[in-house]
């Protein structure tokens, strides 16, 4: 033994990183699945995920919404419609264009946010529960990770 470290070969490094990436994007998936079953009854994961754009951006145009949401706009059109016809949007008119309008989240809307939120953080809180407590020192090391990890975007 000559005493040099022993280095990976870089097709083992690729091998493992896609290895952690597949299972990285698996948990997350059946998390993300497991979360929105916590979701309020009645509204979809797109409406959801629209009211809290609105809610967390101020009131939007449909076109800066769709483009925040990433879909097209047709189809949030619909969404938007349906979170109207519940009482959890309103359109507002633009003062200086009536032709344009603008989303807000009215106060049903937040109520059902908060209650949505509310149901996930305590799923969440229940499962971390039954981890030791150097798992859970693990799991709020990996939320770090996670985050800065988001941070640069695509």
């Amino acid at each position: 033994m000559t005493g040099r470290p022993v280095t990976e070969s870089p097709v083992t490094a690729m091998d493992r990183d896609a290895e952690l990436a597949a299972r990285l994007r698996l948990v997350v998936t059946r998390l993300s699945r497991r979360l929105r079953q916590q979701a309020e009854a009645g509204v979809t994961a797109s409406q959801l995920s629209a009211l809290s754009t609105i809610d967390r951006c101020g009131p939007l145009t449909l076109g800066d919404l769709a483009a925040a949401e990433q879909v097209q706009p047709p189809s949030l059109t619909r969404v938007v419609s349906h979170l109207e016809e519940e009482g959890l949007v309103e359109r507002q008119a633009c003062q200086q264009d009536r032709r344009v309008a603008r989303v807000r989240v009215t106060t049903e809307g937040r109520d059902l946010l908060q209650r949505s939120r509310t149901r996930k953080n305590a799923y969440l809180a229940r499962r971390l529960r039954t981890l030791d407590v150097a798992d859970r020192a693990v799991m709020a090391d990996v939320v770090g990770v996670l985050e800065h990890m988001l941070e640069g975007g695509e």
